[in-house]
């Protein structure tokens, strides 16, 4: 079985959380309340990131009923005319929450907007005056936080390089947090500070970490540091780094001191919390750099990993690392899923959660003791040529669930609609090195006989995305939506002049297939349903046509392909809700059709079959939540696209 370590000092709080545990109630109880209340308090939808909520007024009798309710532009008019040269990005991803009777989102050039659930008009737009009379630049991010204490209100929301407090009821700034309604969150002069996710209050405490570079020149980096912040005040609480120090645990697995320069490893997508324990899940990324680490020798603890820490301390309480030395940009992209299981062949209700994997697995632990549900193996795999390179010669495997996507690629994967198609698929891959999953990236040579690189299945775009997935409490059924597409994982020779690190990555091409098909067989994206009480796959359906219309083989009549975009999924008590992803997030298959990634579908939950679909101007591309206002049920969309200023829609019934 695969290591899971848990922190010496948790046996002594052990007792007392076990003995909570058995209080629950029922499965799911601690989980998905808000969504019998109407709201959609989180990010996640609640703080176990299930994007559940127990809503059902919208069902498969009239959702084909309905009808656009509202729409409304990234950015309020009121700052349009303020900045008339104010220029953002199409791409939305912002996510709102709505919390008594007001949504609360991050606009197109990340300041928080108020507005009504029921018309989409604006109620406020935050105080923008500490950037200045000059045309400010920015982009939405992924979303914002609440916290709330008596008639004490706040939105918590991160603009670069700054965290900030906002009155919820006003728009204003909190002037007893930090300096003024801001906490400067800037490492230091040259690592500067960027942030594309919301941060996550847990108690007292507003816990946040960041973006950074994926390919820096060099190897010195700064770690990515997981900060949180009093929730009153803004002072500095803990700092986590996932770069172990000297003397902490888990330094030895970065060899030749490699610790003492090394950075990353950071959180740049969303955390989850488990609220009762006090517990946050910390799902952790690549190290430097993330497609050579020559230069980082060993397993490179706490990167790819998924770490459990004390909310009021930081402190450690378990991990688990899902890729040994990373070298395929296998980030954890997605917030854990918390889940509270009556498993198959364990005692009463399990407090588990869920690490869902760019590499397509489903990694599954008792979240209080960090212990694995389900056994997780280490098997051997593929070695490196990469002259300086070190590679793990293992990786961990769960045993259940099984991979909700393609591991590997060879010719037996290849499109094979027909002989032509696969003779030309067969060529084009004849460059590459082909394999199973976790072999290594490989560097790209100049001549026409040298190798362009491995073809890498899940891709670094590839598996699950950080839209997530849906986790039903009531059922104990996992939605996944996922993404197949090979990549080209390549290496170049570092530049001197500018680099210190002997490889880079090279030009990480997803290769086009015959005729601009895709390169293998289908689905290209798809949705696989788990019972999570067992481990079993319980379905599997493609997400959306893909290039079904190509005229390559549109005389073939062929059933849905699916289509490989960054889905994003909304869960409720009736239906499955997914979209396709915009082009503008992720590269499509030339051939899509030019509608490609624009759809939104309501699936059945328990065949996976479609129930009702609709188009929008343009594809999703942050994630729809749900909501009652006056009684009635809405959803709401981000939405943009390259040729699409984006925008949220509002759906609701007539």
């Amino acid at each position: 079985m695969a290591q899971s370590s848990n922190h010496l000092g948790r046996h002594a709080r052990l007792a007392g959380v076990l003995a909570a545990a058995v209080t629950l109630a029922s499965a799911g109880s601690t989980l998905a309340q808000q969504g019998v209340r109407g709201e959609w308090r989180v990010h996640g939808g609640d703080a176990g990131y299930t994007r559940y909520a127990a809503l059902d007024r919208i069902d498969a009798s009239n959702v084909g009923d309905l009808e656009i309710a509202w729409r409304r532009a990234s950015v309020d008019a009121s700052l349009r005319e303020r900045w008339p040269e104010l220029r953002y990005s199409n791409e939305l991803r912002s996510t709102p929450i709505m919390v008594d009777g007001v949504l609360y989102a991050s606009n197109g050039i990340g300041l928080v907007e108020a507005f009504d659930p029921g018309t989409g008009e604006t109620l406020w737009v935050q105080d923008a005056a500490f950037l200045g009379e000059a045309t400010p630049r920015g982009a939405a991010n992924r979303g914002v936080a609440y916290w709330a204490e008596g008639d004490d209100r706040r939105i918590f929301s991160i603009r670069p390089p700054y965290l900030i407090a906002t009155d919820a009821a006003t728009g204003r700034p909190v002037e007893t947090f930090g300096n003024g309604g801001r906490v400067d969150l800037t490492y230091d002069t040259e690592a500067g500070y960027r942030g594309t996710s919301p941060p996550l209050v847990v108690r007292d405490v507003v816990i946040l970490g960041s973006a950074m570079a994926d390919h820096p020149f060099t190897k010195e980096q700064h770690p990515g540091d997981v900060r949180a912040f009093d929730v009153r005040t803004g002072e500095l609480r803990w700092t986590w780094s996932p770069i172990p120090r000297a003397g902490e645990p888990g330094v030895e697995t970065w060899l030749d001191d490699s610790w003492t320069y090394s950075g990353m490893a950071n959180v740049w997508t969303m955390f989850s919390a488990d609220l009762e324990l006090g517990y946050v899940y910390l799902p952790t990324g690549a190290p430097t750099n993330d497609m050579y680490g020559g230069h980082r020798p060993g397993n490179n603890l706490y990167a790819n990993s998924l770490v459990c820490v004390d909310a009021e301390t930081g402190e450690r309480v378990w991990h688990f690392q899902m890729v040994h030395h990373d070298l395929w940009d296998y980030d954890n992209n997605v917030a854990p899923i918390l889940m509270d299981l009556e498993v198959e062949g364990r005692p009463g209700i399990t407090r588990a959660v869920v690490q869902l994997t760019k590499q397509a697995m489903a990694y599954t632990f008792d979240r209080v003791t960090g212990e694995p549900i389900w056994p997780i193996v280490e098997r051997p795999v593929p070695g490196s040529d990469t002259p300086g390179e070190w590679i793990s010669p293992t990786q961990p495997f769960p045993t259940k669930p099984l991979p909700f996507d393609r591991h590997g690629i060879t010719e037996d994967d290849l499109i094979d609609f027909t002989p032509e198609l696969r003779a030309e698929a067969v060529e084009i891959v004849e460059p590459y090195i082909l394999g199973e999953i976790f072999t290594p990236p490989s560097v790209r040579g100049d001549g026409p006989e040298d190798t362009r690189g491995t073809l890498q299945l899940p891709g670094s775009v590839g598996g699950a995305e950080w839209g997530g997935a849906g986790f039903d409490p009531e059922t104990g059924m996992l939605y996944v939506p996922s993404v197949t597409g090979a990549f080209a994982a390549d290496l170049t020779p570092g530049n001197p002049d500018r680099m210190n690190v002997r490889y880079t990555r090279g030009t990480r091409a997803f290769p086009q297939g015959p005729q601009g098909l895709p390169l293998t067989r289908p689905p290209y994206g798809r949705i696989t349903a788990i019972d999570m009480k067992t481990g079993e796959h319980v379905w599997m359906v493609p997400n959306g046509d893909g290039p079904r219309n190509h005229p390559a083989i549109a005389h073939l009549d062929l059933p849905p392909l699916g289509q490989p975009g960054r889905s994003m999924t909304l869960l409720t008590k009736t239906l499955l809700f997914v979209s396709e992803g915009d082009p503008i997030m992720v590269r499509t298959p030339p051939g899509a059709g030019p509608d490609a990634g624009r759809r939104l579908r309501a699936y059945d939950k328990e065949t996976g079959g479609v129930v009702w679909e609709t188009e929008f101007p343009a594809g999703t591309n942050g994630s729809p939540i749900t909501y009652l206002h006056g009684g009635r049920q809405y959803i709401v969309v981000p939405i943009g696209s390259l040729d699409h200023p984006g925008e949220w829609i509002a759906l609701a019934l007539p």
